[in-house]
């Protein structure tokens, strides 16, 4: 299982909602954010003299809830006194930002993450240098800006120990709580190395490389089911389906990323192509590996609620089955008791069920909506944290239920946490359906 922190890669952390004077060049002579000493920051980035200027590799990312994908960009950041030409007034430290694809996107009342990174956090690749005479000092930096009220903001908030921020700088408390799956899943989404080192790692791989033989990846129902089995005597699926769901989730994520580890470096040590230095050949390995994470997960996802389910002893079918479809040729991830019922008039609808399953939700909630047009309301489980209420009032609307585990309930608010069905209620739901 998962017990690390997010102070295990951050050092510090501060947010704050951008001023006009913060995003908008053209109300300021400079690109440039200040405020940052007041939350502590310059214990991280240092104190540059009068003569001097600091320069930080830093990840910039802006996350839209309208966005399927973030932008993301490397670039630098310039720390420096402002007053430096100034030597009898006092320091007055600001953040100098470049002008960047995720720069072009922020705008006045933005949310803004900043966050120096612990060495080797976040790798970053070496970009254009102004050449202005500055040295590049180590670490990074992580800066992420958001629209406000937006589900990105509150999970970032929730993720970094936030609280209720305004146009000041608050620093975040870094040992909040240990990193949620979903939290996890965010944070590498976004390009931070979570490989915490593990006494255990040694002793689960040499068990990986016996069952699987470290040549290929098995099929994600053969992985899933080794997870399962691995930690089968600290669950109990029938009592606890909330927590044994999570727990599979977490340990296959662990599994998984330990055993791709061994492929990857067996395939970096072999080279690419037929001389071991083919670009192309690299660029197509590094998207099969980003996809097979992709995809993996939300397979694995679904095979572990297909395994509950029988546990508990529902009768359902997985829509991915030949010829289970409803109307339009669409697809519900799982319906209850089953499509031949879902297409029987005579079956009652009230004794219909169907569930969407997704990872992470974005707009694409939205497909459930058309899909097993007999069934209201409709149900959809998922692992992501914090959505915003503004989304979780729409899905209300079209009588979309959510359904998640019971530990995320807390990043939502007490508001919707009232809305919120655990897996257990689901489940209780359904039994009642086909007595």
């Amino acid at each position: 299982m998962f017990d690390d922190r997010i102070s295990d890669y951050t050092e510090g952390v501060a947010a704050k909602y951008l001023s006009a004077v913060d995003a908008e060049p053209g109300k300021s002579n400079q690109h440039e954010i200040g405020g940052l000493p007041a939350a502590g920051f310059r214990e991280w980035l240092g104190t540059p003299g009068k003569q001097e200027v600091y320069r930080f590799r830093a990840r910039q990312i802006y996350i839209s809830d309208d966005d399927d994908e973030p932008v993301i960009c490397d670039s630098h950041v310039t720390w420096y006194d402002c007053r430096r030409r100034v030597l009898h007034r006092g320091p007055e430290y600001r953040l100098y930002y470049y002008d960047s694809p995720v720069t072009a996107r922020i705008s006045e009342g933005d949310f803004f993450l900043v966050a120096k990174l612990r060495e080797d956090a976040l790798p970053l690749q070496d970009v254009f240098l102004p050449l202005d005479g500055a040295d590049l000092k180590p670490g990074s930096l992580l800066m992420v800006f958001a629209p406000a009220g937006s589900a990105a903001e509150r999970q970032l908030r929730i993720l970094f120990g936030l609280g209720e921020i305004g146009e000041r700088f608050k620093a975040g408390e870094l040992d909040a709580g240990s990193l949620l799956l979903p939290l996890r899943m965010m944070l590498e989404a976004l390009g931070i190395e979570l490989n915490k080192p593990d006494h255990s790692d040694d002793e689960w791989t040499e068990r990986l490389l016996d069952t699987f033989g470290g040549k290929a990846f098995p099929a994600t129902a053969a992985f899933s089911a080794f997870a399962r089995d691995s930690i089968a005597d600290h669950t109990n699926p029938l009592a606890d389906p909330d927590g044994t769901l999570m727990e599979w989730m977490e340990q296959e994520e662990k599994l998984f990323r330990l055993y791709e580890r061994q492929l990857v470096q067996a395939q970096l040590r072999a080279g690419f192509g037929e001389h071991g230095d083919d670009v192309d050949a690299f660029i197509n390995y590094s998207l099969s590996v980003q996809n097979r994470r992709k995809s993996r997960v939300g397979h694995a996802f679904e095979g572990h609620l297909d395994t509950l389910f029988r546990l508990h002893g529902l009768q359902f079918q997985q829509g991915r089955g030949k010829g289970n479809v409803t109307e339009n040729n669409a697809r519900p991830d799982f319906m209850f008791p089953s499509f031949a019922a879902y297409h029987d008039p005579t079956f009652p609808a009230e004794q219909l069920l169907m569930l969407g399953a997704k990872t992470t939700c974005k707009d694409r909630w939205r497909q459930v909506l058309s899909e097993a047009g007999r069934i209201m309301p409709k149900h959809l489980v998922t692992l992501e944290a914090s959505i915003s209420e503004a989304q979780t009032d729409e899905m209300a609307s079209h009588q979309l239920r959510l359904v998640i585990p019971t530990s995320i309930h807390t990043t939502y608010t007490l508001r919707q946490q009232d809305r919120l069905l655990d897996l257990q209620e689901f489940i209780h739901e359904v039994k009642a359906a086909q007595v």
